[in-house]
């Protein structure tokens, strides 16, 4: 992954998405009876999909829901708030990343500790406006940082990407061009 990762939120982006040249695209938001349609469309478009799984309205983030994401919808993989979910993921073999929100020091801090106890195969760091954030910790990690949140402007993915990051998502369309 590298580069701008665009992040669907609407059935009218996606469609925009699905016409792009982007490898990746992040499903933020859906409804579980709409998923398996989208994977289907964007893998006809030759697009690997990633899902945000804590935001997928009538999925369980357990075990049980994490395999039944696999087995019946079969994305490339998942976004995650949660380290239970992430080692699921894991056990299914599907790309699993972790999301941060980098509050202050001690949101760092925990942070840390947990990319460290479930090792995601990415972290997106949120917000991803924090360049001296993603340098540090991309230097205490050693996983691929993605800078996430907040990143509308291409000055903005440019000094994400400068301090270490592998690729921004953002769902400004704009940035996907």
């Amino acid at each position: 992954m590298h580069g701008v990762l665009p992040a669907v939120r609407r059935m009218k982006d996606f469609e925009k998405v699905l016409e792009s040249d982007h490898e990746h695209i992040i499903i933020l938001e859906s409804r579980l009876v709409q998923l398996k349609s989208m994977i289907d469309y964007a893998h006809r478009a030759n697009k690997k999909v990633l899902v945000h799984f804590d935001l997928i309205q009538g999925l369980k983030a357990d075990e049980y829901g994490m395999e039944f994401l696999q087995r019946e919808m079969k994305p490339d993989g998942i976004l995650t708030t949660r380290g239970n979910v992430i080692a699921a993921a894991k056990k299914h073999k599907l790309l699993a990343i972790q999301r941060v929100f980098i509050l202050d020091s001690a949101a760092l801090e925990q942070s840390i500790k947990l990319i460290q106890r479930f090792h995601p195969d990415y972290v997106e760091i949120l917000p991803g406006l924090m360049p001296e954030v993603i340098e540090e910790i991309t230097e205490e990690i050693d996983i691929p940082v993605i800078a996430g949140g907040l990143i509308k402007e291409e000055e903005q993915v440019k000094a994400a990407l400068d301090a270490g990051a592998v690729a921004v998502s953002t769902s400004s369309r704009k940035l996907w061009d």
